[in-house]
């Protein structure tokens, strides 16, 4: 990481005059005097120091070396850990703060963490938290609390400590009750031969779906994990046919009752659409002799293909982080389903847990490789540690054995395994990427971890080769300077020459694919699509209205043809320098009207829930126009038209005014494009290395590419750099399995 310090090191000790900072360790008020001067720079927030500040005014005698540890206690959470690892700070202190943050001009910077921190051992970080009245191990009601082991500390503050110990009980307990619920062998085994086609029981054609809902019908907590195009929407459908008709085929039973969420609107709405047609297209009729035998009308409708949003389900309450639902009021159900679970953080899943019946069941959905939350923790990667190398029992093993009539190859029983290896399933054939993808190929290289068998250069070398390969799906674009015309023609068209045959000829399921496309082709269907006064003249109300929303439908499915992703928000190459860029390249050619405003065309991103307008965080809609009958001399009324995500096809017509959380969106960052997909995707790197990126965030970037990916670079090395970088998020909960 010296890369990205080198010229703040360099700047910050070049002079051997005395500064005001000589002494940070020895004074609260030289210590005070430094964090003001790192929120200035960005590198802390002010919420850190305010907490110093109260801390300090609270206990005086606090040392200052304690007051750095609650400070960059309390960052890390903004930074997406859930404690400091005083370990890890000690080896790169500089990685504690937020460095460097986009736009520093690194001009006379504050002296580091690196310098404030050179002479303290960890044993002597660890003496001084050793504060009752600010620090403890868990007992009593210290605002810190710090979990020792025999050569690390961690320290929280309280509340965090004390999300991921209601997250180990209930999980404890739920795992505890694996044999209490395991059905019985026959008719899972039955159902599971009415749901799934037979297997030859090799390892290359293991029928991981399948094991995958023998696994969690056994337990009151699962995870099914799994890379893009590896079916998990198809196998919870499966698995939630499996758990009704189970239910329904005992004596006197009533249907379960099932929920299914997603952490953002725009989650909720792909897997409304997704699962709605899954559990159309599901056969059944093999399910019908299980137990009693079975009625298929009331099982298809037992079925729930709604999604909500988990802050709708749990309940969320005006100016509190607290929900209708909790422990004392808990939800209705017996199973809860959440996709996207990489996004959920570590206070989410615990208002979870804690507002779950203790005999409901939980599902997760996820890609374990994805981008964590934005808010602290990692919650399905710290799960999902073990989960290449499965880890089950050979009593597990046996049982879905039992069940599914496959062999487990010897690779994945282990008889150490852990309770909570028991509960995971991953997925691990791609029916969307096969080899002749290079989509597919170059996630893979991408998300290949480093290791014995993996050194940093081979890693480069393999990620290079994937481009040199010829594959069809994916280009690469050099950019000599922000001025390159070739991000003209990438935004513009799609720049098909940068494709192997400009794009022409790909099949996918025997049919043609289209040539990867650029925002053009949707400001194009806007216009050709556009209806006119004369068309409308004789048309009832709600024929006008049918055709308005035909518009809009054609518009949102055209946009979604293509997406500029980027990793940062500020800067020439983040969300705000792009956007304003690609704005002003569209203007220039003439396809839309303005740069600025809400001119017709203009996507616009939801940035946060609105439940009284129906949006959620993550919803994408379009700036179009109604007729304006009453104002002859402004005939055109703009209004943004979005998706209902409910799978229905509507579209929700909203008047800008009542916009309050929304930006444009030709460029988004790859955290807000989770849970989404786009049929050709660019992935913009920035000119300079910076911590945000990584192989995670490469990886969900191309992953989410359909059919057509690019990769932009404005700077060389910053892809062999990032590939090499892994996100390491900081929590108790990455033990849980071991």
């Amino acid at each position: 990481m010296r890369d990205l310090f080198s010229d703040l090191d360099d700047d910050a000790t070049t002079s051997d005059a005395p500064t005001p900072f000589d002494d940070v360790l020895g004074s609260v008020d030289t210590l005070l005097t430094l964090l003001e001067r790192w929120v200035e720079r960005g590198w802390l927030r002010a919420l850190d120091r305010a907490l110093v500040v109260f801390l300090y005014r609270e206990v005086s005698d606090a040392s200052p070396l304690l007051l750095l540890a609650a400070a960059l206690a309390s960052h890390q959470l903004g930074r997406g850990h859930v404690c400091l690892d005083l370990g890890m700070t000690l080896k790169a202190p500089d990685l504690a703060l937020s460095l460097p943050p986009e736009g520093d001009d690194l001009n006379d910077p504050p002296p580091l963490p690196s310098q404030v921190l050179t002479d303290v051992t960890l044993a002597g970080w660890r003496a001084a938290l050793d504060h009752p009245d600010l620090v403890s191990g868990g007992r009593g009601s210290t605002p810190l609390v710090k979990s020792e082991t025999d050569d690390n500390t961690r320290l929280y503050l309280r509340r965090y400590w004390q999300y991921e110990q209601d997250i180990r009980q209930a999980l404890a307990a739920r795992l505890a009750a694996t044999e209490i619920d395991a059905p019985a062998i026959e008719p899972l085994r039955h159902a599971l031969e009415a749901l799934f086609s037979p297997a030859d029981g090799n390892a290359a054609s293991l029928d991981w779906q399948k094991l995958a809902c023998a696994l969690a019908a056994r337990s009151r907590f699962a995870v099914i994990t799994g890379g893009p195009g590896t079916g998990k929407t198809t196998t919870v459908v499966k698995l939630l046919a499996l758990l009704q008709a189970l239910q329904l085929g005992q004596p006197d039973s009533r249907a379960l009752r099932i929920r299914l969420a997603a952490p953002t609107g725009k989650a909720a709405a792909r897997l409304n659409e997704s699962i709605a047609k899954q559990v159309e297209n599901l056969s059944l009729v093999e399910l019908a002799g299980i137990g009693d035998g079975i009625d298929l009308t009331t099982l298809r409708e037992a079925i729930p293909t709604e999604v909500t949003t988990l802050h709708r389900l749990l309940g969320s309450r005006p100016d509190t982080r607290h929900f209708r639902h909790h422990a004392d009021n808990p939800l209705a159900l017996d199973v809860l389903v959440i996709d996207e679970a990489s996004m959920v953080d570590i206070e989410m899943m615990a208002s979870l847990l804690a507002a779950l019946p203790p005999r409901a069941r939980l599902i997760l959905l996820g890609d374990k490789d994805q981008l964590a939350s934005v808010e602290a923790g990692a919650v399905l990667g710290d799960l999902c540690q073990r989960a290449e190398g499965a880890h089950y029992t050979p009593v597990t093993a046996a049982q879905l054995s039992d069940a599914t009539g496959d062999t487990l190859p010897e690779r994945y029983i282990d008889t150490d395994g852990q309770p909570l290896d028991q509960a995971i399933a991953m997925l691990r054939v791609s029916h969307r990427f096969d080899a002749a993808s290079g989509i597919g190929q170059l996630a893979q290289a991408v998300n290949a971890p480093l290791g014995d068998n993996l050194q940093p250069k081979d890693k480069r070398r393999a990620v290079r080769r994937i481009f040199d390969q010829g594959f069809a799906d994916i280009s690469r674009l050099k950019l000599a300077d922000s001025d390159d015309p070739a991000l003209d023609r990438l935004v513009i068209d799609g720049n098909p020459a940068g494709f192997l045959n400009e794009g022409r000829g790909r099949r996918s399921r025997n049919n043609e694919l289209p040539p990867p496309t650029g925002y053009r082709h949707y400001l194009e269907v806007l216009a050709k699509k556009r209806p006119s006064h004369g068309d409308l003249l004789e048309a009832s109300v709600d024929r006008q209205k049918e055709t308005f929303d035909d518009w809009a439908r054609a518009v949102l499915d055209a946009h979604g043809r293509f997406q500029v992703l980027c990793a940062l928000r500020k800067g020439p190459w983040g969300v705000e320098g792009l956007n304003q860029r690609i704005a002003s390249i569209l203007k220039r050619h003439k396809l839309i009207p303005f740069d600025y405003g809400w001119y017709i065309g203009r996507p616009v991103l939801v940035t946060r829930n609105d439940y009284s307008l129906g949006l959620m965080n993550g919803d994408i809609g379009i700036t179009l126009a109604l007729p304006n009958a009453r104002e002859p001399e402004n005939p055109w009324l703009p209004r943004v038209a979005f998706p209902t995500g409910d799978g229905s096809g509507r579209i929700k017509w909203v008047l800008p005014s009542r916009l309050q959380a929304v930006e444009t969106v030709f460029a988004m960052t790859v955290h807000k494009s989770q849970g989404s997909e786009f049929t050709h995707t660019a992935l913009v790197l920035p000119d300079a290395p910076n911590p945000i990126l990584t192989r995670e965030l490469v990886y969900t970037g191309i992953t989410r590419a359909r059919d057509w990916f690019t990769l932009v670079e404005s700077g060389r090395g910053i892809l062999d750099e990032a590939v090499l970088r892994e996100v390491t998020r900081v929590s108790g909960l990455g033990v849980l399995g071991s």
